[in-house]
């Protein structure tokens, strides 16, 4: 990826209504970033709509920023941006990162529990770390209170890598900072957060999909019902990913979302050998791949048929989330075709893509 390329992914990504799908399907039809930073415009506008590309001065803070806190920028279709995340079309288009990035060249296990862990449960997750690590398994974990920072901190030794939810130069909690620092000499630290960026609830559930895309194999430790641990299980479960759950007691409620992951199939762990008997089960396996639109030829379409599709669609949809599959089969035409209009929609501000392959509309006020 040349200079010019890596800028104008930047200047996309930074763009009002592109996220990563939006950015993949631009890829589809275009080939490029460069290619895209000049064709996205026209497909906005034949809905109606003006889209202004980012500048270049954007994507040169941007860059600015990141070596001025010391850190390196791996973008998407880059040599060194990680495999097996770069098969799903929600992928960061950009990863800031500190650290050795030779880490993303390992399998990798997650481990994610509760920030109010137990004492046992801490002692535990930092001697199964460290036992899983020194099997030559790297180890993922989000750098936040409890299991997390026993997961890393176990694994120091071995290749540990923290994904966080602010900028890269944003120390989160302010109790791990002594710990950021020894896994950005050590380990490697990775967020999708430009620098700067404040942690905010909203972008851990972003965080969380980076974890359960990178690993192989997902471990619970103690988590509740409703928790984010929870939420990064499912999406492991739905990236292909080995879903394992160690039991907890049934009367503690840190245990109640273990005890259900068991009980819907997750693996029941009791020791890291039975977590490196599950990943080595593994290692025959055709390797998991999410069906990409990078693989998919947006550009051979009838623009009219399109253009009439895309109306049909916005007396379809209502502010309310509508499940894209089930968008598709109202439409009753190819999933490729219901894709390229909701590209167009989407550029011109007129729907929202939201997380669980969910679309809806969007109330424009001009």
């Amino acid at each position: 990826m040349d200079d010019h390329e890596i800028v104008n992914a930047i200047r996309l990504i930074s763009t009002a209504n592109i996220g990563p799908i939006t950015y993949s399907l631009l890829l589809s039809r275009f080939k490029t970033a460069s290619g895209a930073v000049r064709g996205a415009p026209e497909l906005a506008q034949r809905q109606g709509r003006t889209l202004k590309i980012a500048d270049r001065s954007v994507a040169d803070r941007i860059i600015a920023n990141t070596h001025k806190a010391n850190a390196s920028l791996v973008v998407r279709g880059s040599e060194s941006y990680p495999k097996r995340l770069a098969q799903f079309d929600d992928a960061p288009v950009l990863l800031f990162a500190k650290g050795h990035l030779s880490l993303l060249q390992k399998d990798l296990v997650a481990m994610v529990g509760a920030r109010n862990a137990s004492t046992n449960a801490i002692r535990l997750t930092a001697q199964w770390a460290k036992e899983i690590g020194e099997a030559d398994y790297g180890i993922v974990s989000g750098l936040a209170r409890g299991i997390d920072r026993a997961a890393h901190i176990g694994s120091l030794a071995t290749g540990t890598i923290g994904i966080i939810g602010c900028g890269i130069d944003v120390i989160y909690p302010q109790e791990n900072s002594d710990l950021f620092d020894e896994m950005a000499k050590s380990g490697l630290i990775l967020s999708e957060m430009v620098p700067a960026t404040k942690p905010s609830p909203r972008n851990f559930p972003s965080r969380n999909r980076i974890i359960a895309a990178l690993a192989k194999g997902t471990i619970v430790t103690e988590a509740a019902i409703r928790s984010g641990s929870l939420i990064t299980a499912k999406e492991a479960n739905e990236r292909g990913s080995e879903v394992m759950a160690i039991p907890g007691a049934p009367t503690d409620p840190r245990s109640f979302g273990t005890n259900q992951l068991i009980k819907d199939g997750a693996h029941l762990v009791t020791s890291p050998k039975d977590v490196i008997d599950i990943m080595q089960s593994t290692l025959h396996e055709p390797p998991f791949h999410a069906p990409p639109f990078q693989n998919q030829h947006l550009d051979d379409i009838d623009e009219v048929m399109i253009t009439n599709l895309a109306n049909d669609i916005m007396k379809i949809l209502t502010f309310e989330a509508t499940d894209i599959d089930e968008l598709i089969r109202q439409c009753h035409v190819s999933a490729k075709a219901v894709q390229i209009a909701l590209l167009e929609l989407e550029l011109a501000g007129h729907v929202e893509r939201l997380a669980g392959n969910r679309i809806c509309k969007l109330l424009n006020i001009d």
